[in-house]
């Protein structure tokens, strides 16, 4: 009999490397009960290969690679894998924000990003001196990561324009044809918060700068906002912070039902799908149902989204029978900047209400306390402060404010006004932005109005050091983040359905990977589950084992100490 013919996956005969990403896939089946031999027919590899691997598993879990390199081959940079994991960060933050993004501007961030590391880390023997982020790169990038929704080179803003102008029509249409009234239709967005930061110029700012990991002003939460076109009806919003029961509110004592915002919290602070559907649920369908009823009005509204990755495309066939009344319409691709009422200085204003609420807080501590601000920035302003502020800038965001946002989507629900600048009434109170000047200089900050106008827009592009802070975020452990009841509940799981849940997983992963049609997607979703979820499920299993075999060990050695005896 002849030398075996080369599989039709390698037609050449050549051969095939094994990524760092593969290796951790056969790990991962192993460690769910997957025999050596069968890992070893499905990667068509010899069981010694497969038995290397797994022997030396530990190293592998270690390695910080990124998907796509091969040991086999040239390691890439350590930088070059750092730049992409806070590529792929940033990517996410600029789609949750509805901006465009394009392969050049991907690649001029990915130049940024490498140039900020390489300055603030000296090169070593691994690392390139010279990253050009080159089209060969970004195609690698892209079906190593899966990314999509990328506009590619040549494709202009004009096209954006176009797009919205077609879809200002199109929407009107909409309204008329289903008979809708600007207190029936809604638009919400997320937007990220840094909620201890002092503008850059302050002593504050400049004294946590030299604190090496005592950075404050670096905590991060996400909020989504919600309210009608009338600006009558304001939804509760949604908080998503890093932490389940933060210190303040253990002191306090704290419910978070009677909170002013839902709270949630998971280790990336994103809203994903299931927080969304969570919030639609509990917070955005009862107050709407409430508010028509009270207006005498049809019992239908319209929610109007643009396509982050929290919101679901099906969302409309998600909605369960309780939720019926709600429809749901989607902005076009890149047009967000320019139709999304909350964009139009909503949120914005918002901010600059928090600045100024937070700024009144800490005037108001100084002043009729023995505290200087240092003391209280550091050890007394805390996260709840800062809710009881966002429920206080947000309730300050005005009906003009809100119903003026829909200028450029449906102009025609806008009602007729003299143009109005946020805060500027000659003969009302003074301005917010020069409102949160006086109050910083009265407690002897030195702050601009230029200075307030950065603490607010800044929080749309995301420097290297925050993304790296957001990134260590993401990659906590997932018993740091879970609640008391769900480590409870995962205490009373049956080992053997953890085993089964595992074993299924697997069978599911490569059912996705044999017939999903776009691989990439499907490879970048399981990975992301099997990292994040999956992997924790294991990690329990293994401590148990160990547990186990302690536990015999101690019985084995009582009953041989009972026989000596």
């Amino acid at each position: 009999m002849g030398p075996k013919k080369a599989s039709s996956a390698n037609p050449a005969g050549k051969r095939v490397k094994i990524t760092m990403e593969m290796k951790k896939e056969i790990i991962a089946k192993y460690e769910s009960g997957v025999r050596v031999s069968e890992l070893a027919r499905l990667y068509t590899k010899p069981q010694s290969t497969i038995s290397t691997i797994v022997a030396n598993k530990t190293a592998i879990k270690e390695a910080v690679l990124a998907k796509g390199a091969s040991l086999f081959s040239k390691q890439r940079s350590q930088v070059i894998e750092d730049v992409e994991r806070l590529l792929l960060v940033w990517i996410n933050e600029k789609q949750i924000a509805g901006d465009s993004i394009s392969q050049g501007i991907i690649c001029e961030k990915a130049r940024k990003l490498h140039d900020d590391l390489i300055r603030k880390k000296p090169a070593t023997s691994g690392d390139v001196s010279e990253f050009k982020a080159s089209k060969g790169w970004f195609e690698r990038f892209k079906n190593r990561s899966g990314i999509h929704s990328v506009m590619r080179h040549g494709e202009a803003a004009s096209s954006d324009k176009k797009a919205a102008e077609k879809y200002v029509k199109e929407f009107k249409d909409y309204i008329d044809s289903e008979e809708m009234q600007p207190e029936q239709v809604f638009n919400c967005d997320e937007t990220g918060l840094f909620w201890k930061k002092m503008p850059s110029r302050t002593y504050i700012t400049e004294e946590e700068k030299a604190l090496p990991g005592h950075k404050p002003m670096k905590d991060r939460l996400t909020l989504l906002m919600c309210a009608n076109a009338s600006g009558d009806c304001k939804v509760k919003p949604l908080l998503v912070y890093h932490s389940e029961t933060p210190r303040a509110f253990r002191q306090n004592n704290v419910v978070k039902a009677n909170l002013c915002v839902m709270w949630r919290a998971n280790s990336t602070t994103w809203v994903t799908r299931d927080l969304f559907y969570d919030w639609l649920h509990h917070a955005f369908a009862p107050t709407v149902k409430n508010y028509l009823m009270e207006k005498k009005l049809d019992l239908k509204c319209l929610l109007v989204l643009d396509s982050a990755p929290g919101h679901p495309s099906d969302l409309a066939e998600r909605l369960s029978r309780d939720m019926s009344f709600i429809k749901v319409k989607f902005l076009p691709p890149n047009t967000t900047p320019l139709l999304q009422p909350m964009d139009q200085q909503v949120i914005s204003n918002f901010k600059k209400l928090y600045t100024k609420a937070m700024f009144q807080k800490c005037f108001e501590e100084t002043s009729d306390t023995r505290l200087t601000l240092r003391e209280f920035w550091e050890d007394h302003f805390s996260i709840l402060i800062c809710v009881n502020l966002i429920g206080k800038a947000w309730e300050g965001v005005t009906k003009r404010t809100l119903n003026s946002a829909w200028k450029k989507l449906w102009p025609q629900c806008v009602e007729e006004r003299d143009f109005e600048v946020f805060g500027a009434n000659p003969r009302g109170p003074m301005p917010v932005v020069e409102s949160i000047v006086a109050l910083g200089k009265s407690m002897g900050l030195e702050v601009s109005g230029e200075d307030v106008k950065e603490l607010v827009e800044e929080d749309n592009e995301l420097t290297t050091e925050e993304l790296q802070d957001h990134l260590q975020q993401q990659e906590a452990r997932p018993e740091e983040t879970a609640s008391e009841e769900g480590r409870e509940k995962l205490r009373k799981l049956p080992t053997s359905k953890i085993k089964e849940m595992c074993a299924k997983w697997v069978e599911l992963q490569t059912f996705m990977d044999e017939n999903h049609p776009d691989t990439a997607t499907a490879s970048r979703a399981g990975d992301y589950y099997n990292d994040t979820v999956m992997a924790h499920f294991r990690k329990v299993l293994k401590e148990r084992e160990v547990q186990t075999s302690m536990d015999r060990f101690v019985v084995r050695q009582r009953s041989s100490d009972s026989s000596w005896s």
